[in-house]
């Protein structure tokens, strides 16, 4: 099973990115997690799409920021990062699992990344102020 993780960049405050999450060697996809990891800081779940209902999830941090999106056929999902901030920058990383995981779950606070068996090897973002 491989993710890939790309389009992070440099960009400016108030810029947009759009980071791609390609997936392979699943039988089915159960939906796509985005996690965050700033210098000296925890991992954060920043978004989370289901794959059964489409239902998505966002931290309150990019909430009408960020829109997440997945494509099937392509096996790809997105993460449309509009208006960033400075304090957006970090490494972001995609994750799935081997079963349908929650994302209501995956999204709250406390959660442990480690519940994921499945990750992509991050891309980083960088916004300058």
């Amino acid at each position: 099973v491989q993710l890939q993780a790309s389009g992070g960049g440099l960009v400016q405050s108030g810029g947009s990115l759009r980071l791609s999450c390609a997936v392979s060697g699943l039988r089915s996809n159960y939906g796509i997690a985005w996690f965050r990891q700033a210098p000296g800081k925890e991992r954060e779940g920043v978004s989370c799409i289901s794959q059964g209902d489409g239902k998505t999830y966002y931290s309150d941090s990019v909430k009408g920021r960020f829109t997440v999106a997945s494509d099937n056929v392509k096996n790809t999902a997105y993460l449309q990062m509009n208006n960033l901030k400075p304090e957006d920058t970090a490494v972001y990383y995609c994750a799935t699992d081997r079963v349908p995981f929650p994302c209501q779950v995956v999204m709250s606070a406390g959660f442990n990344p480690k519940g994921l068996d499945y990750w992509g090897k991050g891309t980083q973002v960088t916004v300058s102020s």
